[in-house]
């Protein structure tokens, strides 16, 4: 948290912050996100942004999942799916959408991080991670961290 907000939650009804992140939302299952809960996005924010990535990652911070310009007013992203309007950016993965976790040995640590926006963002899908933050780094209101554990 970087205190600008600590009204900002990100939550999952299948996994608490810390704790393992079932097979189902994996390489090893059927690879969908988990389901999320939002709450507490300032009364300003224009939109929100969403980041998965892998700090433990052999080859450095593997980025698994972007999606930007989710509304605000969003409450839930249901298992599986994007919300109505969001982009979803480039991963490690050299593509758009969701890449479960996949670590090749050991545990690993799966963070999403959850910011809301002072603004949308005209960017286009081939948009990485790197991109993605410089872009968006001064209008950030909020941000807030879940994150999760993977044993391959």
């Amino acid at each position: 948290m970087n205190g600008l907000n600590d009204a900002l939650k990100l939550s999952s009804s299948q996994f608490a912050d810390g704790a393992n992140i079932p097979a189902r939302f994996t390489c090893k299952d059927i690879n969908v996100n988990p389901p999320l809960e939002i709450k507490g996005v300032p009364d300003s924010a224009k939109s929100l942004v969403l980041i998965l990535h892998d700090p433990d990652a052999p080859i450095g911070d593997f980025v698994h999942w972007t999606i930007w310009n989710i509304e605000p007013a969003t409450s839930q992203i249901p298992e599986g799916a994007l919300p109505i309007g969001a982009v979803e950016g480039m991963t490690s993965f050299d593509q758009t959408g969701y890449g479960g976790p996949c670590p090749h040995a050991g545990t690993h640590h799966y963070i999403f991080e959850l910011y809301a926006l002072d603004s949308k963002l005209d960017l286009d899908p081939s948009t990485d991670r790197n991109e993605l933050l410089e872009t968006m780094n001064a209008h950030i209101l909020a941000q807030t961290k879940l994150s999760g554990l993977f044993t391959q």
